[in-house]
């Protein structure tokens, strides 16, 4: 089963990386950030040229007419994480352009009828709101016919050298499932493993480094706050956008013509792409077996 996909809320595309690698296609994407844009475009037109030719990049979900877009099998979706997380203000569903998204990701599933969802955010909105939140979140995609299945991943586990949890949502269009499909299977850690001495180039001080963040850059390595300070060679070094890639699994060559602090702040917002990859792997995999085709 070949794989066309919608990548929202894109970022600067680490879902689109994973997907290639396991044969998808891009056929639809979307993000509202500026900074985003600039680099999802420069790294993904001539790779995936339909995309920006036919108008399908789009900019504001909220104006996305779900009839006019091409058929996909698969939606992608890291939305807006700041409602939900520690670090923000937790206004969850109330934060309005940001913690409402997850509806619009529901208006447009349910008018196509799309056959899986891959959804993606901070692990403590399993927890927001005492469980409320999730748990609201579950029945709404149960009530629209999917099966779904969650479970908090960190990026350490599929070989990147930061423990980064997040929750990952893969629901099935129960209509499309055969009658004996089991439950699906997240992929088990992986074995291979980096250490932040194999980022640095350098000998580091430790193995697993700090979750890359989106604020409080050059807070001092001794400070509570620090993510982004490390004792290499004996020296502090701070990370750029070279070993920000590298953590979350982008490759060197990856272009992001911005500057720096922007450039770390999206790779803070970022997804790990080999957690995305072996994800995808095994929903492509339980497809083939499981799900009737499109007719």
């Amino acid at each position: 089963m070949k794989i066309e996909f919608a990548d929202f809320f894109c970022g600067i595309g680490g879902f689109h990386l994973a997907l290639e690698k396991v044969g998808g296609h891009c056929v639809v994407a979307c993000d509202n950030n500026p900074q985003a844009r600039i680099v999802y475009e420069e790294n993904f037109k001539k790779r995936t040229p339909s995309l920006f030719r036919k108008c399908f990049f789009f900019e504001d979900v909220f104006s996305i007419d779900p009839q006019k877009l091409p058929p996909f099998d698969l939606l992608c979706a890291g939305f807006p994480c700041q409602p939900f997380s520690q670090a923000g203000f937790k206004k969850g569903f109330a934060d309005k352009g940001r913690g409402d998204i997850f509806f619009e990701i529901c208006r447009i599933a349910s008018e196509l009828k799309t056959p899986i969802l891959l959804l993606e955010n901070v692990a403590h909105l399993v927890k927001h709101d005492n469980g409320k939140t999730f748990a609201l979140m579950l029945k709404k995609l149960s009530d629209l016919g999917y099966a779904t299945y969650h479970r908090v991943i960190r990026a350490s586990e599929h070989g990147l050298p930061q423990h980064r949890p997040r929750v990952f949502i893969v629901c099935f269009l129960q209509s499309r499932l055969k009658r004996k499909a089991p439950p699906f299977q997240f992929p088990e850690p992986s074995a291979s493993k980096i250490t932040m001495s194999d980022i640095w180039g350098g000998c580091c001080d430790r193995d697993i480094g700090f979750t890359l963040r989106c604020g409080g850059r050059r807070s001092g390595i001794n400070n509570r706050w620090n993510w982004d300070a490390y004792c290499v060679n004996g020296e502090v070094r701070y990370l750029s956008p070279l070993e920000g890639k590298r953590m979350m699994g982008f490759p060197d060559r990856f272009k992001m013509s911005i500057n720096e602090k922007n450039a770390m702040r999206l790779l803070g917002n970022s997804v790990a792409v080999p957690v995305v990859r072996a994800v995808t792997a095994s929903i492509i995999s339980f497809a083939n077996q499981w799900m009737k085709k499109r007719g």
